[in-house]
């Protein structure tokens, strides 16, 4: 599977479908994905190959004894679709997962190496903006670890 990435401005059509970006399309293999709750209030799309490693992770991991293990179950198996891409490249997003991302009229597609976040475009500029410290602090450490890793070898 090629790389998923690139920003792209989308809308959501009155039917509640939305159109993959080119790019995106390409990198996909087939047309069957998974589409989720993701984490911050996005949803997460995932090429069926990635769905099913992330699954076999979870599963794995976890025990219907363990509190953690069921919730983490409930918020990301449980509401998990099967979408299609039809060939207008356009995927239906169910109503009760534009709900919990607010999806409205203007939509952001994110990529994100193995899956792609669908964002309320106004959550998303809200969630950059909130975010800006945590990235500069995480960009750091990830610059001083780089350089650690150089000077190691």
């Amino acid at each position: 599977m090629k790389s998923l990435n690139g920003e792209y401005k989308i809308t959501l059509d009155d039917k509640g479908r939305v159109s993959l970006p080119t790019k995106i399309r390409a990198a996909l293999e087939d047309n069957a994905i998974m589409l989720t709750k993701g984490e911050d209030g996005c949803l997460w799309l995932y090429p069926m190959d990635e769905w099913k490693a992330l699954i076999q992770q979870v599963r794995g991991s976890s025990s219907p004894f363990k509190a953690d293990s069921r919730i983490l179950k409930r918020r990301l198996i449980g509401p998990a679709q099967d979408v299609e891409i039809d060939k207008a490249g356009r995927i239906a997003v169910p109503q009760t997962l534009r709900e919990y991302a607010d999806l409205t009229r203007d939509c952001i597609v994110l990529g994100q190496d193995n899956y792609v976040e669908i964002w309320n475009a106004d959550r998303y500029k809200a969630y950059l903006d909130e975010s800006e410290e945590e990235y500069k602090t995480a960009s750091e450490r990830l610059g001083a670890a780089l350089l650690q890793e150089k000077d190691a070898r």
